[in-house]
C-alpha cells in the first residue's frame, strides 16, 4: 500500500489538531486555535456522580466529537463517520479507505498506543489521530500531540480502537467528503463565541460552566473530612491532570482559547477581542497557579501549609474572573 503525502503539524490538543491537519490536507488552512474556537471547545464541568476509575469526572472542554461536528457545520464541510461491531470489520474498512489515498481520523485509547511514553499511557478512550497509510504491515500515524509522524502495529491499533471503558471508541473512524477551499470567517467566529458564552454562563445546572467551577470549589474545601486524605489526593490529582495534561495546551484550554481570540482579532481587526485574549491569558495564569499549589498539596510539599480551603478560594477567583470575562465576550460586536 502506498503512503499518502500528509503534512503533519504538532498541536496541543488532539481533536482540534486533527481538524487542522485534515482540513489543511484538503486545501483549507485553519489553525488549531481557530478550530477550537469555532467549535466552542472551551467549557467546564465537574461531575461527582460520574466516576472514571473511581474518580469524579472533571472536564475543561466540551464533550469529545462536538468540536469536529460544529466546525464542519459552520464551515460547510461534510464528513463520513463510521462505527463498527467488530475489530475485523473496522480494520478492513480502514484499509479500504486509506487504500484509496484518503487519510482517516480514528478514535483511540491512549493506553494501547505503544509510541506514547509509559507514564502517559493510561485509560483515556477519546484520543484522536490520523492514519495515512501502511508500511511493511504497520500503520503510518500522524498523532497531533507528537512532534513527528510514527507507526503502530495492527494489533495495538485494533486494541486502541476497541478499548473497553467509558466512552467506548467502537472503532470510530471519519474522513472528509467535502472541504471548502475558502470560507468567510466572521459568521463562524461569532457562532463559536456565542455558543461558548452560553455554555459557560447560562446552563442552569450547577456542575457546568462558571457555576461548575464554584460547585467544585465548594466540594474541594471539604475533601479531607468527606472522603479522607488518600482519596482527596487522588481526586485533586485528577483535577490537575485533566487541566494540564489531557489534550490541553495548558490551563484547561484557556491558553488555546486566548490564541483563538487573538487570531480572530487580527482577522476581523477587532481590538476588543485582542484585549480579551490578553485577559484570558491572565485567567489562564490563575488556573496555572492553582495547579501548581494543588500539585504541591498532592506531594505534601505545600508552601506555608496551603490547605484545601485555600485551593478552594483559588478556584473561586478563577470562577469570578471567568464570569466577568465571558459576560464581556458575549457583548463584543463582530
Amino acid at each position: 500500500m502506498s503512503e499518502i503525502q500528509f503534512n503533519h503539524v504538532q498541536t496541543a490538543h488532539c481533536e482540534s489538531g486533527v481538524i487542522s491537519n485534515l482540513f489543511r490536507h484538503y486545501g483549507l488552512s485553519i489553525s488549531e486555535p481557530m478550530a477550537f474556537g469555532i467549535g466552542a471547545g472551551i467549557f467546564f464541568g465537574h461531575l461527582p456522580f460520574l466516576k472514571v476509575h473511581g474518580v469524579p469526572g472533571t472536564t475543561y472542554r466540551i464533550w469529545p466529537g462536538a468540536i469536529f461536528q460544529r466546525v464542519c457545520k459552520r464551515l460547510g464541510a461534510s464528513m463520513q463517520w463510521q462505527r463498527f461491531s467488530s475489530p475485523e470489520k473496522a480494520m478492513q474498512e480502514l484499509d479500504n479507505v486509506i487504500g484509496r489515498g484518503i487519510p482517516v481520523g480514528v478514535l483511540s485509547s491512549v493506553y494501547y498506543l505503544p509510541y506514547f511514553p509509559p507514564s502517559y499511557r493510561f485509560h483515556f478512550n477519546a484520543h484522536n489521530l490520523v492514519i495515512y497509510g501502511k508500511h511493511e504491515g504497520n500503520y503510518l500515524v500522524s498523532d497531533p500531540v507528537m512532534d513527528t509522524v510514527t507507526e503502530i502495529d495492527p494489533v495495538s491499533l485494533a486494541a486502541a480502537r476497541f478499548a473497553k471503558g467509558f466512552p467506548e471508541p467502537k472503532g470510530k473512524m471519519y474522513y472528509p467528503l467535502q472541504v471548502p477551499q475558502s470560507v468567510s470567517w466572521e459568521k463562524p467566529i461569532r457562532q463559536g463565541i456565542d455558543q461558548a458564552c452560553h455554555y459557560m454562563l447560562k446552563i442552569p445546572f450547577s456542575p457546568f460552566g462558571v457555576k461548575g467551577i464554584r460547585f467544585l470549589a465548594k466540594r474541594l474545601a471539604h475533601y479531607p473530612e468527606k472522603v479522607g486524605e488518600r482519596r482527596s489526593v487522588l481526586y485533586l490529582g485528577n483535577i490537575i491532570r485533566m487541566q494540564e495534561e489531557i489534550g490541553t495546551g495548558g490551563a484547561g484550554f484557556r491558553f488555546i482559547y486566548a490564541a483563538f481570540l487573538q487570531e480572530a482579532a487580527e482577522l476581523l481587526n477587532n481590538r476588543e477581542l485582542a484585549r480579551l485574549s490578553q485577559e484570558l491569558t491572565r485567567i489562564g495564569d490563575l488556573w496555572r497557579n492553582f495547579a501548581f499549589n494543588a500539585g504541591r498539596v498532592c506531594k505534601n510539599r505545600a508552601v506555608n501549609n496551603v490547605s484545601y480551603h485555600e485551593l478552594s478560594e483559588m478556584l473561586m477567583q478563577c470562577a469570578a474572573a471567568e464570569e466577568i470575562f465571558f459576560k464581556e465576550l458575549s457583548r463584543v460586536k463582530i
